[in-house]
């Protein structure tokens, strides 16, 4: 199989909405990417993580908060790109903000 790496992109007001959310709607987020998880398990290779608070480095060492609006990240193993694309094409991810969109890349041998 072919490894990937899933990132997840959420505009940042929605990222800000998470520290503030309760402990119920956390729970229930949760609870959602816990039974997307479970539908595909067997191709989940990390679970990953949200992430926040980007930071970039530029040639000369300059370093920079990062703009590209990464929530998170997941590794994943799919015969093809077209097989994890079907896993993903109605992630809940999709739904949780505007703006909100998936990414993937494989991870190619060396």
């Amino acid at each position: 199989m072919k490894k990937f790496v899933v990132i997840y992109h959420a505009p940042a007001a929605a990222m800000a909405g998470m520290a503030t959310a309760t402990e119920e709607e956390k729970a229930k987020g949760m609870a959602a990417w816990m039974a997307w998880k479970a539908q595909h398990d067997s191709h989940i290779l990390d679970f990953g993580a949200p992430l926040m608070g980007g930071q970039r480095l530029e040639a000369g060492g300059k370093w920079a908060n990062s703009a590209n609006e990464v929530s998170g990240y997941s590794l994943v193993q799919a015969e093809s790109a077209e097989q994890l694309r079907g896993m993903l094409e109605n992630h809940l991810h999709l739904a949780w903000a505007p703006g909100c969109a998936i990414e993937i890349h494989e991870a190619v041998p060396m």
